[in-house]
């Protein structure tokens, strides 16, 4: 397993990433990694999601050497650079265009080949001239072109001495496939002409499985589809964290700028930020004045104002004044940087964890065919003619095969992502499945999750004998022109309270510290407690004691001053969703513990865990310890579902057991998640745990039957009593089963919606 190190302090003598191809499930990876590791001195991780390999501790120069044993092991590879993210993603493209393709063909021919065979068995009287080459022909495409895939690797896994899901496939589809034509052309019982349907029916003859052989590549094509499909958006959280790095930045020598690519920036250089510009590193701002747009990178709506001797992040969006920045962190040193790599490792170990099949594969596909092997055998030394010797080890190997396995899961999940996307729950891949019925906490983001990231005026505290009224009503004169969210909410103040607001005059910004204007005359400032400071404003014991309060709440403070006096001061806090309590009492009933996780204060993070009514508050946490506290639980033993909304949240999104992004959250925290949550309604969360936890258990269901199957069928195609007829019927009978219960999940009714000012509704619907 590789850690957060090896993608943050390795260099280019012992780092090397790789292309993979050809990998079809994750025992594919496993085998890739398995070769990997057996190079002398060499650690690999293989991430089948992605289609990469991280090596470490291969020596300069024998990237040769890794791309060599992954060919030999019958796959291909290709030293990873930057620019192969377009190649990888119009290639994923372009495979997911060719299954569809051949899904497609296989579905319009299987479907009158499956009608055509099982009606003429079962009425015989129905039969036509040339009714078997017809079917023959209506299987040709689909076990040979749409096949092809299955017949491809299994043909690889044979040259090295391996075995899957695709050689079983394959076996399968071609061995029925050729049995029928043999049957038809070279059985000695069948009369002339009888391959072409004009002679006597001879015994044994309808045994040539051709609809099973075409469904049987139906069905795996489709789950083949909706599984690449699904992990396409696997590796997209590094490629989407990566688009927001700068392209260039305008380096400072000798006092004059040069617009240079950013890869010359070193550690310890200095480089300017005009107004709009994303800061290219993390550094020191040295001279100037701005508000920083951190959202992007801490999930916080409020700007956060800089000033000589302030930090900045690369990645965020300087606002308002032009900055002049030292460089302290370059490149793959930067908070950006490393939140990419804590996101591909935590993804790397997500994909590593096995699909369903692909662990029963390991050992129920060599024993299947073993097992047919033996009973042709058996009953050939039972003195069996060896047609019926030969008939009774083809039952064998198709009534194993796993039609009813390869439809228990897609069709599930088809049915559970449908319901979902119309109660606004999209589920991204069969892993959140699996995550939701063993999590035992959600972990819940403050900003723009719990809350809704709009600031509101939450107190006024008038000092100097003023009033409310006249201390909104110049607020909101000067904030007028301003689209500041803390403009926002103070002119939407006034106006919820009839506030008039005068005209104001001179209005001009005062970067990272508020705002200034002529209101009736009089200088009016509007800012945080800083911009009196600067002004040499002495607030008076009224306001001094409303500005300890209001910060020890959690709110932002802002002053209003009124030719050099304190008029008052402004309590701007987060909105709470109206929903957010009865989601989380929700979560309490269905024996989930809740844990807000915040960047705030403790006042502030604690104010709101009680009126919520969350089991822990942990806050003045990092963008980059997310993944960390994430981390930690799950080391106490916890199963955690982590939701948010922010790039900060994308780690711990991916490091946790099952993550839920909330839409209107960045794309890359949603890329980052396995569940995305659409709705406003936070009670949504509660809908997503209940419709995965059901769509779980109709998987168990379906693949509890579909064994059940098999282990009841093949000991009677072993003792030659299945006959096609009743070997049609069963695999039928199966799929429909499977089918039909998945289907059921159509019926999940979500959690009425919350009225604001009503109580929380009492229960959870079934």
């Amino acid at each position: 397993m590789s850690t957060d190190a090896d993608y943050l302090e390795l260099n280019d003598a012992d780092y090397l990433e790789l292309n993979i191809g050809g990998m079809t499930c994750a025992a594919c990876a496993t085998r890739v990694e398995r070769t990997l590791n057996k190079l002398d001195g060499v650690r690999a991780s293989v991430n089948f999601a992605t289609e990469r390999a991280l090596v470490t501790g291969l020596p300069a120069g024998r990237a040769a050497s890794a791309v060599e044993a992954v060919t030999r092991a019958g796959y291909s590879a290709a030293v990873r650079s930057d620019a192969d993210d377009t190649w990888t993603a119009r290639a994923t493209t372009v495979r997911l265009s060719t299954l569809r393709r051949r899904l497609a063909v296989a579905a319009l021919v299987t479907i009158p080949l499956c009608d055509l065979t099982i009606l003429l068995a079962l009425v015989p009287g129905m039969r036509f001239p040339g009714w078997q080459l017809v079917c023959v022909l209506l299987a040709v495409p689909v076990v040979t072109w749409a096949a092809w895939p299955f017949h491809r690797v299994a043909f690889t896994n044979l040259r090295h001495g391996a075995m899957s899901m695709d050689t079983l496939v394959s076996l399968g589809t071609i061995v029925s496939f050729g049995w029928a034509v043999y049957t038809m052309l070279f059985d000695r019982s069948t009369e002339p002409g009888y391959w072409l349907g004009f002679g006597t029916t001879p015994a044994g003859a309808d045994s040539i499985y051709l609809d099973v052989a075409a469904g049987m590549v139906t069905f795996q094509l489709g789950g083949r589809y909706f599984e690449t499909r699904s992990r396409r958006s696997a590796g997209e959280v590094l490629q989407a964290i990566g688009s927001l790095a700068v392209k260039q930045v305008r380096l400072l020598r000798d006092g004059t700028e040069q617009i240079v690519p950013v890869g010359r920036l070193r550690a310890g250089e200095e480089f300017v930020v005009l107004p709009g510009e994303r800061i290219a590193a993390d550094g020191t701002v040295l001279a100037g004045r701005s508000g920083a747009d951190t959202s992007a990178m801490t999930g916080e709506t409020v700007p956060v104002g800089l000033g000589p001797g302030d930090g900045v992040l690369g990645g965020t969006v300087n606002l308002d004044g032009r900055l002049t920045v030292r460089a302290d962190a370059v490149g793959p040193h930067t908070r950006m940087a490393q939140l990419a790599a804590l996101a591909g490792d935590a993804q790397r170990r997500k994909a590593r964890v096995q699909k369903f099949a692909d662990r029963v594969s390991a050992v129920f596909v060599p024993v299947v065919v073993v097992l047919a092997a033996v009973v042709a055998v058996a009953w050939l030394l039972a003195g069996a003619p060896t047609g019926r010797a030969v008939s009774a080890g083809i039952a064998v190997l198709i009534i194993a095969c796993p039609c009813a396995l390869g439809l228990a899961t897609p069709t599930a999940l088809m049915v559970g992502v449908g319901r979902g996307a119309q109660l606004g729950i999209l589920i991204k891949s069969h892993d959140a499945l699996e995550a939701s019925g063993v999590i035992d906490t959600v972990v819940l983001d403050k900003t723009g999750t719990v809350t809704t990231g709009a600031m509101r005026l939450a107190e006024v505290v008038p000092a100097d004998g003023r009033s409310r009224s006249q201390i909104l009503r110049v607020a909101a004169a000067v904030e007028s022109g301003s689209v500041h969210a803390i403009a926002a909410a103070v002119l939407r103040a006034a106006r919820a309270g009839g506030v008039p607001v005068p005209p104001a005059t001179d209005a001009a910004a005062l970067p990272g510290l508020g705002a200034r204007a002529v209101v009736d005359g009089r200088e009016t400032l509007l800012g945080n407690p800083r911009l009196l400071a600067g002004r040499g404003i002495t607030p008076g014991p009224e306001a001094a004691h409303g500005i300890a309060r209001l910060q020890e709440a959690g709110m932002t403070v802002v002053v209003v001053a009124v030719d050099d006096t304190v008029w008052g001061v402004l309590g701007l806090a987060d909105t709470v969703r109206v929903s957010a309590p009865d989601a989380v009492a929700h979560l309490g009933r269905l024996g989930l513990r809740t844990v807000l996780l915040t960047g705030d204060g403790d006042a502030a993070a604690r104010a709101v865990g009680t009126e919520i009514g969350v089991d822990e508050v942990i806050a003045r946490v990092l963008p980059a310890d997310k993944a960390q506290v994430v981390e930690d639980l799950q080391r106490r033993g916890h199963r955690v579902a982590m939701v948010g909304d922010g790039i900060n949240d994308a780690a711990a999104l991916a490091t946790a057991d099952l993550g839920m992004a909330m839409v209107r959250g960045t794309d890359i925290a949603m890329k980052s998640a396995d569940v995305i949550l659409v709705r406003e309604d936070l009670r949504v969360v509660v809908d997503a745990v209940l419709l995965s936890r059901r769509t779980l258990r109709t998987i168990r269901g379906n693949l509890a039957w579909a064994f059940g199957y098999n282990v009841a069928a093949i000991p009677i195609a072993a003792a030659g009593l299945l006959n096609p007829l009743i070997a049609a019927a069963a695999m039928a009978m199966s799929s429909t089963l499977v089918v039909s219960n998945s289907l059921r999940l159509r019926g999940f009714r979500p959690l009425p919606p919350t009225i604001p000012g009503t109580p929380p509704e009492r229960g959870v619907p079934g």
